[in-house]
């Protein structure tokens, strides 16, 4: 796909995805096949439901027929919310990642496995994990220091960990999607 389809495409579509408070991540089309696959990849603060990604495919749809943005050819739309292991690239996938354990790879070198405890515009504030019975380390990682970061899937976390997840989530503006707001 050209640079200019998928340009032009993220203009077309960015107000759709807009009008329905969520953010823009990616349009992304493949081959698959003798059609194309546009994929298109939405986020926000609360997470997406199955229901506003049916919606907005039905709008998009729509606007695609609209207009010759994807061409003749037949293709496939998917719009999707983004894997729990996506990469880390904005301000606001740290934020929304607070609380969670992630693995990033430094600029310097190494590999730094640690939980976000807060984000602000210069870097992170980390929680460590301590090794064989030690307590956790707090360390600062400016965002200049990290080369690529991915969340880690947790299948084990104890629920004590998760309480204060919470509770420091709710202190920093985070919520979660099963809780009601005020």
């Amino acid at each position: 796909m050209s640079t200019t389809q998928s340009e032009r495409l993220r203009e077309l579509l960015a107000p759709l995805v807009s009008a329905r408070e969520l953010d823009l991540e990616e349009v992304e089309v493949t081959p698959a096949g003798n059609r194309r696959v546009l994929r298109i990849v939405v986020d926000s603060d609360a997470g997406v439901q199955l229901d506003t990604c049916a919606d907005l495919s039905r709008d998009i749809s729509a606007k695609l027929d609209e207009t010759d943005a994807m061409g003749g050819d037949p293709y496939v739309l998917e719009v999707t919310s983004p894997g729990a292991d996506r990469p880390l690239t904005q301000h606001r996938h740290y934020v929304r990642a607070t609380g969670r354990l992630i693995k990033a790879q430094l600029t310097a070198g190494g590999e730094l496995v640690a939980r976000i405890v807060a984000v602000d515009d210069e870097g992170l504030d980390l929680e460590v994990p301590g090794v064989k019975g030690r307590k956790p380390t707090a360390r600062r990682v400016a965002f200049s220091e990290i080369a690529k970061a991915r969340v880690e899937i947790e299948f084990n976390r104890k629920a004590d960990e998760t309480a204060a997840v919470e509770s420091a989530g709710e202190q920093s503006g985070v919520q979660d999607e099963n809780q009601e707001e005020a």
